[in-house]
């Protein structure tokens, strides 16, 4: 799948090139520069989809029309404070949507096999026996040795975040398809998400005690040094808290972005040399970085999920 995404990015790119190459002989600062990269990488209000005729791909509007290729919000503007929203729906939104439908068909399906199959042979079989080593895996090896005992209610949840992650992250490796990981605000909500839970969860463990993942007060040290420890240690543990977010919001968003802009690159080398001499090297190095690139989706979404647990494993273990 990786390498057909990359042909078909050379292909279209290579129709692309042909008034590229035209240009050569059009009239000096005639030529107009075509951003290749950002197009790709960033959210907007159109999205494209494929088409059987040239140049294979048809843009659609997901809001109102402006002009005769522009596109603006769908919605108007939300105040909420010194905040402005908008709601109005974007390529990542739909792509979103998209991840959200295939884990769940997919998964109910998965999970409807199982029993059917279980109930005829004794056994699952075939893609529901695929999902369950899947689930049995991440179950047992990351989230029940980092939670902790008695951690099976937090098994929903970080699986939810696992099929949901590596489903999004998917959906960019193939054609047309945009990775909606790579928006800082998709990857800063799942983060909250993960950030609630493993505040919930402490406070649920400790009960009071859950003040002095907050407020450091070391009884073992004199009453000086125990106040002086309090006023220094205590702003470092309430940033600690919130840097914990931030590092999983960072970590997803960076490496799912960085992937996309690497491989274009390479592709942009045969804008750049303005030849097609050159084009067998870019697109061998593009094949290249898509297979390292179906590897990182299912990382990411593996560190994302081991990260949450340690997080929510942390917070209970201070019970002890």
């Amino acid at each position: 799948m990786s390498a057909l995404r990359s042909v078909v990015f050379a292909l279209g790119l290579g129709l692309v090139a042909s008034p590229l190459v035209a240009q050569e002989h059009a009239p000096e600062g005639a030529a107009a520069k075509v951003d290749i990269i950002t197009p790709h990488i960033t959210d907007g209000y159109h999205m494209e989809l494929p088409w059987f005729a040239p140049p294979f791909y048809k843009e659609i509007c997901l809001g109102r029309h402006v002009g005769e290729h522009g596109c603006e919000a769908l919605w108007p503007d939300i105040h909420v404070g010194p905040l402005t929203l908008n709601l109005s729906p974007t390529k990542h939104v739909v792509f979103l949507f998209l991840a959200a439908f295939i884990v769940s068909a997919l998964l109910i399906g998965a999970a409807r096999a199982h029993r059917r199959h279980t109930h005829a042979v004794g056994r699952p079989k075939g893609f529901a026996a695929g999902v369950e080593a899947m689930v049995l895996y991440i179950r047992n090896e990351v989230i029940l040795p980092n939670v902790g005992h008695h951690g099976n209610g937090f098994v929903p949840y970080l699986l939810t975040c696992f099929f949901f992650i590596l489903t999004a992250n998917l959906l960019g490796l193939i054609p047309y398809g945009s990775t909606s990981t790579g928006n800082i605000a998709v990857t800063f909500s799942l983060a909250l998400m993960t950030f609630i839970t493993t505040e919930v969860a402490g406070m649920r463990a400790l009960g009071s005690g859950y003040l002095s993942t907050i407020f450091y007060w070391n009884k073992d040290l004199p009453m000086v040094m125990r106040v002086l420890m309090l006023i220094v240690v205590s702003p470092v543990e309430l940033i600690g808290k919130f840097t914990k977010p931030i590092a999983l919001a960072i970590r997803l968003f960076a490496n799912m972005t960085a992937g996309h802009i690497v491989l274009l690159a390479f592709i942009g080398l045969i804008f750049t040399f303005n030849s097609y001499a050159v084009a067998v090297a870019p697109v061998a190095m593009a094949v290249a970085l898509s297979l390292l690139e179906l590897m990182v989706a299912f990382l990411q979404a593996f560190i994302f999920t081991l990260l949450s647990s340690v997080f929510i494993g942390l917070i209970r273990e201070s019970h002890h």
